[in-house]
């Protein structure tokens, strides 16, 4: 009887298929949903935002700094168009910061999930990704933002010194034609850092309190609520001391010797705690938080919206 044949081995498994790499629609999704919702929230909140530059810009000792004193001075100065002037150059702030804040941001954090094996980012990760992009995003939209402010601003300013920008490419165009283009950049350290420190805020505040709101509730509309609420209110007390030093740079203009009333956002802060005390730099939180919290809870909502009905269509 002959000796049967050796057994022939198994087959080794097939190597596990390496995941489709992402479209280029997923790779700018991020980017172009984050810079819509953004714009969307702006068009909204735009009247509370001007209400908001118009308290920071009152430097006169006794002068009201009440919202409702100065909403109704706009409207009787202005009318409702007043609540609204600037709106060009916020959207644009918008198109271009907050496009590139969000988009970062979630490519940071989709990153970091990659790299620990599908295991959400660690607080700490997170909010380190809402500095980064948030101080990219800020360098981006620093142009725009400058030409906000003055806009903004131009109502407070004596007839004589007021530039009287028609729109936001008339505000650039002026500003690199009468200042030179670093004028475009006027007040970017303290915009990078009010960035830095309000996307830290909400971007890893939302995402943290989302996880642990939906773990406990599930995913609904009332825990997106409540992780945006969360979101908006740290945003908004870590970022306004910063937000109104960036303001007082931004506005400012020389005296009859070509000086500037600061020299540095440094200076800024010092001169202020030294003439308004410590609490200046939080005046106004009360309108700043109705503007902020609103405008960050829009926005995350509405992402996750145009996220979910993108998924829906299976794009």
């Amino acid at each position: 009887m002959s000796a049967s044949a050796p057994a022939t081995p198994a087959p080794a498994p097939p190597a596990p298929a390496k995941p489709a790499a992402p479209s280029a629609f997923k790779k700018a999704q991020p980017f172009l949903v984050g810079g819509a919702a953004g714009m969307f929230a702006t068009t909204i909140i735009q009247p509370l935002d001007m209400v908001k530059v118009r308290i920071q810009l009152v430097e006169k000792a006794g002068a009201s700094k009440s919202p409702f004193k100065i909403a109704g001075d706009l409207l009787k100065a202005d009318g409702v168009r007043g609540f609204y002037k600037g709106l060009d150059s916020a959207l644009l702030r918008q198109a271009t910061y907050t496009t590139t804040r969000m988009g970062a941001f979630r490519s940071i954090s989709n990153h970091l999930t990659e790299k620990n094996h599908g295991k959400p980012p660690s607080f700490l990760e997170k909010a380190i990704a809402g500095l980064a992009a948030g101080g990219i995003g800020a360098v981006v939209g620093t142009p725009a933002d400058v030409a906000l402010i003055r806009m903004q601003a131009d109502g407070t300013l004596p007839v004589e010194q007021r530039r009287n920008y028609t729109g936001v490419v008339n505000a650039l165009s002026r500003m690199v034609k009468e200042e030179g283009p670093l004028s475009l950049f006027k007040g970017m350290s303290p915009t990078v850092v009010r960035a830095m420190s309000l996307n830290m805020g909400m971007l890893a505040t939302y995402d943290q309190s989302k996880q642990v709101l939906e773990a406990k509730y599930g995913a609904n509309f009332f825990t997106m609520l409540g992780s945006s609420g969360i979101a908006g209110f740290f945003a908004s007390f870590c970022s306004l001391p910063f937000d109104f030093v960036k303001t007082r740079i931004q506005k400012m203009k020389p005296d009859a010797q070509g000086v500037y009333p600061y020299k540095s956002s440094l200076d800024c802060a010092m001169k202020v705690l030294k003439s308004e005390g410590p609490l200046a730099f939080y005046s106004g939180f009360p309108t700043y938080y109705v503007r902020i919290a609103p405008h960050a809870m829009i926005t995350l909502l509405a992402i996750d919206f145009m996220n979910s009905k993108i998924k829906a269509l299976g794009l």
